[in-house]
């Protein structure tokens, strides 16, 4: 039996097909009483006023809407706050709808675009590798240059170089270009920067340095400029930025102390230092003992200046393991110049601002690897003016240029020869020896030369057991590690200097820039994890046109990449393959398939560490960082239960 609710529809419907027939009777009667016409069915609708009038209202508003976002695009019109709002949300809602298509699609899809784009790219396959290995190297590079928060902040931009008395004499002024570039050429040197670039110079005299530092310096047997200091020194005189690359063992300290004395000497003599003042020159270097070497050279020749009547200039040796009071102390006296490590100068300006304007960073690439950049950028927020800016090492490569180039004024790049190559005066000895066969081998090694020697190893522990070693052998040893305390460092590196010690077994602590004469052999007890740090070794002898042996132990746990890197360095210095590495690697003349297609002298390598024997796209040294930098991301669950 049908519902109530049923029932209700069918009566409905019922009326509707009623009142439905009635309309259709009642149009057929008017059509037989020619009351209704066929053409009346097609006449408009009765439209109100009203209705008309808000829809042009509409379409008013409509075209306003578009001429008025045409004109925001074009520039003719500034947004309000709406207009921003609204393309904010249209912004929001395709970011959405994109990375909502984004997630549909699958790895297969993606992958597929990557090898159409790369097969619908008709460049010539080394071309694509550069371009690679631009963007990994400006990725690497990209933390910013070595500016002061204030400077970098306030968008300061210096455009022209410091301006100096000094000028070169008037024959040398008047060399055509064309001679100039020949004389360079004969000296090894190679410049590159922004005209004029100062030029080169033969001898001290002609650099118009006094007859009492000329004077000093032969008595330490320097009579002629090396090639760096032929073109180094008449750059920083000139009140150019530098960035100095040459070999170790080539003179660059002298190139950065001597035109900081004189810059110094002329401001004594113009007006005395007073409390407070200074320092006017700062020398900032990775390790304590390259501090106190330079602090040495530095003193030596203020001294000899003090003799011949000058006024006296205060050196400051700012190193950890000294007394912070003392230092302090120095520095409210006033004083010209400091050689400093980067974290005890952090420490000394926190507490006493300094008027800075001469920058020298010795060994600038070792500094940034070892994570001192933001430690540079802190003491650059003292220079309270533009400052004179160089930096030096023997392997700069272009990851430092380019991080440094954001920085410098003007700068004139002086390469002595490829950036990270081994000194031609090093005869080199690559030996295969297993770890237990070390020590031994060690003992036979040191009958190759007379004393002095210096043995390199990666790990403390390793010094440990060399020094304690050869103490039993009856060797006049002494060991300097990063774990020592600054007195105990001291105490070894000034022994071996003085003579006292005929071997240093040291880390990679001593391997820059250090100096010490008469090292007559070097040897690396193991294989450095990156070639720039074998060439810094090696580099400790064969120095100052001496002759020099470097030993070096390999096996099998040596990293592949730096063993091509250690065989295209033998190449270029001349030296001999030993058998295991033509078998492991192959033949001298092998072409290194890592090289890009028509890649030039300047793009052969890696632009990371200077390395020959691969890219940067496989650099053992950034895979190294990279891994260390993961590793400090990476929780640690070794206290948690259960793990």
């Amino acid at each position: 039996m049908p519902s109530s609710q049923d029932r209700n529809v069918q009566e409905q419907l019922s009326k509707y097909e009623a009142r439905r027939r009635q309309i259709e009777e009642e149009e057929a009667r008017a059509k037989r009483e020619g009351l209704l016409s066929d053409d009346d069915e097609d006449m408009e609708e009765y439209v109100s006023s009203r209705f008309k009038k808000r829809e042009k209202a509409k379409r008013q508003a409509l075209l306003n809407s578009v001429l008025h976002s045409k004109a925001i695009k074009d520039g003719k019109e500034k947004p309000t706050e709406e207009d921003a709002e609204y393309l904010e949300a249209k912004k929001r809602r395709k970011n959405e709808e994109k990375k909502h298509e984004e997630a549909k699609r699958t790895l297969l899809d993606k992958h597929n675009e990557i090898t159409q784009k790369e097969n619908e790219d008709n460049r010539p396959q080394g071309e694509k590798q550069r371009e690679a290995e631009e963007k990994l190297l400006e990725s690497v590079t990209s933390t910013g240059p070595l500016i002061s928060v204030s400077e970098l902040a306030k968008g300061v931009r210096y455009e022209d170089s410091i301006k100096t008395g000094w000028r070169p004499p008037l024959h040398i002024r008047e060399m055509s270009e064309s001679d100039m570039n020949k004389f360079r050429k004969k000296k090894g040197i190679a410049v590159e920067g922004s005209d004029p670039i100062p030029p080169a110079i033969g001898s001290f005299a002609e650099m118009k340095f006094p007859k009492t530092l000329i004077k000093a310096m032969n008595s330490k047997n320097i009579v002629i400029p090396t090639a760096i200091q032929m073109q180094g020194i008449p750059v920083a005189l000139s009140g150019r930025d530098m960035i100095g690359i040459a070999s170790t063992g080539s003179g660059k300290t002298l190139t950065f102390v001597l035109p900081m004395v004189m810059f110094c000497l002329e401001q004594e003599t113009a007006m005395r230092f007073g409390r407070g003042e200074g320092p006017y020159g700062l020398i900032i270097v990775p390790s304590r003992e390259l501090a106190r070497q330079i602090y040495d050279v530095t003193n030596h020749l203020v001294n000899a200046l003090v003799d011949d009547g000058h006024p006296p200039l205060r050196i400051l040796l700012c190193i950890g393991g000294e007394s912070f009071t003392a230092q302090r102390s120095a520095c409210e006296r006033g004083v010209h110049v400091v050689v400093a490590t980067p974290g005890r100068l952090a420490d000394l300006l926190r507490k006493k601002m300094m008027n800075l304007q001469y920058l020298v960073l010795d060994e600038a690439d070792r500094m940034l690897d070892m994570g001192f950049e933001e430690e540079l950028k802190a003491i650059f927020s003292f220079f309270k003016a533009q400052r004179q800016s160089l930096l030096f090492s023997a392997t700069m490569p272009k990851k430092i240029q380019n991080f440094a180039k954001n920085a410098l004024v003007k700068a004139v790049v002086v390469n002595v020869g490829r950036a990270g190559a081994a000194s031609l005066n090093v005869t080199q000895e690559i030996e295969y020896v297993r770890n237990e066969e070390k020590l031994v081998k060690l003992l036979e090694c040191l009958q190759k030369t007379p004393p002095r020697v210096l043995i390199f190893a990666e790990k403390k522990s390793d010094v440990d057991n060399i020094y304690e070693y050869l103490l039993l052998k009856g060797v006049e040893v002494a060991s300097i590690h990063g774990g020592k305390d600054s007195k105990d460092r001291y105490t070894g590196v000034d022994a071996f200097r003085r003579g006292e010690k005929d071997v240093l077994v040291a880390t990679d602590v001593a391997s820059k820039g250090l100096d010490f004469e008469n090292i007559q052999h070097v040897i690396n007890y193991d294989m450095p994890e990156d070639i720039e740090n074998y060439v810094h070794r090696i580099g400790r002898t064969g120095r100052s046109l001496k002759r020099g042996v470097a030993t070096t132990f390999v096996n099998r746990k040596a990293d592949f990449s730096v063993l091509l890197d250690l065989r295209h360095l033998l190449i270029e210095a001349g030296q001999e393959l030993p058998v295991f590495l033509k078998d492991l690697i192959g033949e001298e003349g092998e072409k290194d398939s890592n090289d890009p297609v028509g890649a030039t002298d300047d793009d052969k390598g890696c632009a990371y560490c200077s390395g020959l024997g691969h890219r940067i796209t496989n650099c053992p040294k950034l895979e190294s960082i990279r891994n260390k930098t993961s590793q400090s991301f990476r929780p640690d669950f070794s206290g948690q239960e259960g793990m």
